[in-house]
């Protein structure tokens, strides 16, 4: 069972949505299924039908967020430190040629959040980053091209 990288901030999220769906949505759809229920003929019953649907969704995603959270390597970021990128890492970069300054947090799949400043790991970005160290250059190949970074700052939060 391969394990999945992950910062505290993600564990809790993860936790907090599967206790979310097992305590209030899990009841909530019963009772939708319940209601629809007495409404008669389930053949033909829209509101049965979709909301079995919506338990069949809520179930599986229980389900992924179980495994999710089984194989969790939560990895504390406050105790790491160094010039060089690993998981957990925020890092500012500048583009090489636009001069745009980014800042980026190397953060687990199920966490990242391009708008919030979070990438995950298996991002192009941030296997180009993962092992450099800072006032490197790197060369991404992102969808709109190869662009080139300097690291002008390793943090961690």
């Amino acid at each position: 069972m391969e394990k999945i990288p992950m910062t505290g901030a993600g564990f809790v999220a993860l936790e907090e949505e599967l206790r979310f769906r097992q305590q209030v949505e899990r009841p909530r759809i019963i009772s939708a299924i319940s209601e629809a229920r007495a409404h008669g003929d389930l053949s033909e019953n829209a509101e049965y039908h979709a909301a079995k649907e919506l338990q069949s969704l809520n179930e599986g995603r229980i389900a992924e967020l179980e495994d999710k959270i089984s194989r969790a390597e939560v990895i504390d970021v406050s105790k790491l430190s160094g010039d060089i990128v690993k998981f957990g890492a925020t890092v500012t970069l500048v583009d090489e040629d636009t001069e745009e300054e980014r800042v980026w947090q190397i953060v687990g799949d199920s966490e990242a959040d391009a708008k919030a400043g979070r990438i995950s790991i298996s991002s192009p970005v941030a296997r180009a980053l993962i092992g450099k160290k800072k006032g490197s250059s790197v060369e991404v190949v992102t969808p709109k091209g190869a662009r080139s970074f300097e690291i002008v700052e390793v943090r961690w939060a």
